[in-house]
């Protein structure tokens, strides 16, 4: 099996299962995510790969991180991931990434990533639900941080953090690549009727 398959064997289990347990219909989960009830069907029969886009917007709607969605074993109180499990969210041709390496669900979902982008090339975020804190490093190039339609210009060795509620967005006006770390906390969603 690939990693894409095993990839989208993940999400279509871990789906159906954090769904039932937030006892979200597949209407409620479509109305919270804003992602069409036949998209969600198709997710969790495997028969589709969602866009990162889709996939943070499901996860957010559960109250819980990408890894937990995309997980296929979870247990024991100490996790180790290995490079070899970290999951590749987005890339470019040019060479620009975002990769997953850990995350956590321990009082509301936390997230770590790495981001590397290329000269030119950002990526931009839907606002995230109310309470979510996004905390960023960046380790080299230059970075601007857009929240909410005002650009920050991060150099390297400058962090920020900001709520994330609002549209944001990273990119690389510079020459040279950008590298940046960065952590992601959700707030935690109560079952429905709660």
């Amino acid at each position: 099996m690939s990693d894409l398959d095993q990839l989208t064997q993940s999400l279509a289990r871990n789906l159906k299962r954090w769904r039932g347990e937030r006892g979200f219909t597949l209407d409620v989960l479509a109305a919270r995510a804003g992602v069409s009830r036949g998209m969600i069907i198709q997710i969790e029969q495997a028969r589709t790969n969602p866009s990162v886009g889709t996939t943070v917007k499901l996860a957010d709607a559960l109250g819980i991180s990408i890894t937990t969605l995309l997980d296929y074993e979870q247990g024991t109180q100490v996790r180790l991931v290995p490079a070899s499990q970290a999951v590749r969210m987005w890339s470019t041709e040019s060479g620009s990434s975002t990769t997953l390496l850990v995350g956590t669900d321990a009082r509301g979902p936390v997230e770590l990533w790495s981001w590397h982008l290329m000269p030119g090339e950002g990526s931009a975020s839907d606002p995230h639900p109310e309470g979510t804190v996004e905390l960023l490093h960046v380790t080299t190039g230059e970075l601007i941080l857009t929240v909410d339609g005002e650009d920050h210009l991060l150099p390297a060795g400058t962090s920020a953090t900001f709520e994330a509620h609002v549209p944001h967005g990273y990119r690389n006006d510079g020459t040279e690549p950008t590298d940046l770390t960065m952590a992601v906390s959700i707030p935690p969603v109560a079952r429905e009727g709660r």
